[in-house]
């Protein structure tokens, strides 16, 4: 059957990532652009390629098929001692990102742990001799020379292989230099360590000490010999990496850029622009950001900005950051919305909530903003040319901008992955043509707005299911945290499996409450200092609400389903709530939230020291005596985001109880709910698993 091929195809498909083109960069002068894209919607092998806007000529510039030796996925190589071992499949080889110089001829990357660099007008791939497994590899804006991070050392080497060497080298046993993945860095953990100069000849440098974070382990439970894994976890309450700022010197020299870190602890951004090095700063209980002029000469940081909120500073993706002229950019949250500033001055209107700062080339400023929450669309400002919209179709947008130039990829409900094109004004779009799958499963959803909030939702029937016919169980499945929305004008793989659990014999309602993203500042914080009180009372309006006007669903079998935050609120549910839920699959959830780490969990709840009260109402372990209905727990037993201990911790608690449930462990599996490691079973599992409780039928064959 079709419908049920599909958990194997997201699995195959990497919820249908593969195949679509991504990381786009734009040559100064717009003529080409530089993005990575695998060869078909089921390679998971990334490779490089160029595109001639002007002819819509694609070119592939580096496929690691050919620079490892033609070998396919999954066969034996010899790495000489260099990084990657022998049968490493190509799946974890290809290129997972690159970086190019200011002029975008040259793109440098690191491959099988090897450092690689390209010459984009010719071709030409060259692997240089860098000193061993090699990360992060960065050209400087010249396209000289080449950085890169090896062993927690931050290196340089220049282009054709020579002189390669240390620019800053770790002084204890617990420092990186250049590498931000600790936990602490905050918003720097998803970007490079380092900035090059406009010139080439510094680098501002992050420096992490992991020293006082406390060791956590994750211990695999299948193989009794292996030793558990050791990994620095910094737990609400807890103690952060060290994360300091350094002017480096391409010979080593460095200088400290000097803030207050104690009162400031979070670096949530940093860079070099033309105007020079420039930081963000973050206070540890979050209700303060800095935005610090750094001096190249002495380290000095200058204060530009402050801002503050009594609850905390929403850290917007890209901002701050500065035109050419100097101007600031920022965001300033005023009666409900969130506005973007240029220079302190609010430059757009009432309504128009800022989602993200795409870019800056000049004076120009590439924005993502939302009127309708379930929309994002591009927006350009200018000083002296004023606001405009550049996107109208429903969908969600987003793109990179360079000299007139537009790389725009619009997202929208007819396929996953969003269909990119390069605009000029004058010319015809020339299109960068998407390689993805197309889902087994067509999905059949209805837009709802809920209740006195109007919460958005999306109705998931069955294809088979006609009014009238027979009353159908509802599944709520929700996200309803902060990070993310489920409710949007795009078609991505949760909202096909959202339709796979409603072939099997559900109404799947996805609700987005108070918390999520895209409804402004006011929306967002509803949730502070307390996690779950308000986003479980929206997920019963909305239950009950869609139950009023679809007289098909029945109140009287609901089930949630959730993983991570959602997993947390599916638990809840059912704890709290018995009179609305009857059945709950609760995955990888955070049941006590001093089991979480210190960034995300204490802007809601604050320190636990100082709102202990707050972690206590949030906790699910001691709720754990009132569970009365049908709960799953699963959970991954690698998984170090949310650790297992939270899992086993809640499944004792209702032991201790006697309050029965069902405890699914899995070795091996991280975090992601449909990642490696994971399979189509686990699916399986949850859906027989609610059709057994809220006894939810599905015809025998379908296609």
């Amino acid at each position: 059957m079709t419908t049920d091929r599909l958990p194997a195809q997201i699995i195959r498909t990497q919820r249908f990532t593969l195949g679509v083109p991504g990381q786009f960069t734009l040559a100064p002068d717009g003529s080409a652009v530089l993005f990575l894209r695998s060869r078909a919607g089921d390679d998971p092998v990334g490779c490089l390629w160029a595109l001639d806007v002007a002819s819509g000529t694609e070119r592939l510039i580096a496929d690691p098929h050919v620079l490892l030796g033609g070998q396919a996925p999954g066969a034996a190589a010899t790495d000489g001692g260099r990084g990657w071992q022998a049968g490493t499949p190509l799946a974890r080889l290809g290129i997972a990102g690159y970086a190019t110089d200011h002029a975008a001829r040259v793109a440098a990357f690191t491959l099988a742990g090897e450092l690689w660099i390209a010459d984009v007008g010719t071709g030409q791939v060259r692997q240089l001799p860098s000193a061993g497994p090699a990360a992060n590899a960065c050209p400087d804006p010249s396209g000289k020379r080449i950085a890169y991070t090896h062993d927690a050392t931050l290196r340089v080497i220049e282009a054709d292989g020579t002189g390669d060497h240390a620019i800053a080298a770790p002084d204890g046993p617990d420092v990186t230099f250049g590498v931000c993945e600790e936990a602490g860095a905050v918003s720097l953990r998803a970007g490079r360590g380092y900035w090059w100069a406009p010139d080439g000849t510094r680098l501002l440098v992050a420096r992490v000490d992991s020293a006082a974070v406390q060791l956590w382990h994750l211990a695999d439970l299948a193989d009794p010999a292996k030793p558990p894994r050791t990994v620095r976890y910094p737990a609400a309450g807890t103690a952060n990496a060290d994360v300091s700022l350094w002017v480096t010197a391409l010979d080593g020299s460095r200088t400290e850029v000097c803030w207050d870190r104690h009162a400031f602890e979070y670096v949530a951004a940093a860079g070099w622009d033309c105007l020079g090095p420039y930081a963000a700063v973050q206070s540890r209980d979050q209700q303060t950001v800095l935005f610090l002029a750094i001096s190249q000469a002495d380290g000095k940081a200058t204060v530009l900005a402050e801002w503050h909120d009594d609850c905390w500073v929403q850290l917007i993706p890209g901002l701050p950051a500065r035109t050419a002229s100097g101007a600031l950019l920022a965001h300033a949250d005023r009666r409900g919305t969130r506005h973007l500033t240029v220079g302190g001055a609010v430059v757009t209107p009432p309504g128009l909530q800022l989602r993200a700062l795409l870019g800056v080339d000049g004076e120009e400023v590439l924005f993502a903003a939302s009127a309708d929450p379930v929309q994002v669309h591009l927006w350009s400002y200018q000083a002296g040319h004023g606001l405009w919209q550049l996107t109208a179709e429903p969908g969600v947008h987003f793109g990179v901008r360079r000299s007139g130039t537009l790389v725009h990829v619009a997202c929208r409900a007819d396929s996953p992955g969003g269909h990119t094109v390069v605009q000029r004004a004058g010319r015809p779009p020339v299109p960068i043509p998407s390689l993805a799958e197309r889902p087994m499963l067509r999905v059949h959803a209805t837009r709802l707005a809920l209740g006195p909030r109007y919460l958005r939702a999306d109705l998931y029937l069955p294809s088979w299911h006609r009014p009238g016919t027979g009353k159908l169980p509802i599944l709520a499945d929700p996200y309803g945290g902060a990070s993310s929305q489920r409710v949007t004008a795009d078609l991505d793989w949760r909202s096909l499996l959202s339709q796979w659990f409603a072939e099997h014999g559900f109404a799947v309602l996805v609700a987005d409450g108070r918390g999520t993203p895209g409804r402004g500042p006011d929306w967002e914080r509803a949730v502070y200092g307390d996690l779950f009180a308000p986003v479980l009372e929206d997920q019963v309006t909305a239950v009950q609400e869609a139950a009023r006007q679809y007289p098909d669903l029945d109140l009287g079998r609901v089930g949630i389903r959730g993983w991570s935050f959602s997993g947390s609120l599916a638990a809840l549910a059912v704890l709290r709530r018995p009179d609305v839920f009857h059945a709950a699959v609760a995955g990888a959830a955070v049941t006590d939230q001093r089991l979480f780490n210190t960034h995300w969990r204490e802007r809601f709840l604050g320190h636990p020291d100082v709102f202990p009260e707050r972690y206590e109402a949030s906790s699910l372990v001691l709720e754990a005596p009132k569970l009365t209905r049908p709960l799953l727990l699963i959970h991954g037993l690698a998984d170090d985001n949310v650790h297992p201990a939270n899992t086993l911790r809640l499944s004792s608690a209702l032991l201790a109880a006697g309050r029965p449930h069902e405890v699914l462990l899995l070795p091996g599996v991280g975090h992601a709910s449909m990642g490696p490691g994971s399979s189509e079973q686990l699916l399986w599992r949850q859906v027989r698993f609610l059709q057994r409780h809220l006894n939810a039928r599905a015809p025998t064959a379908q296609s």
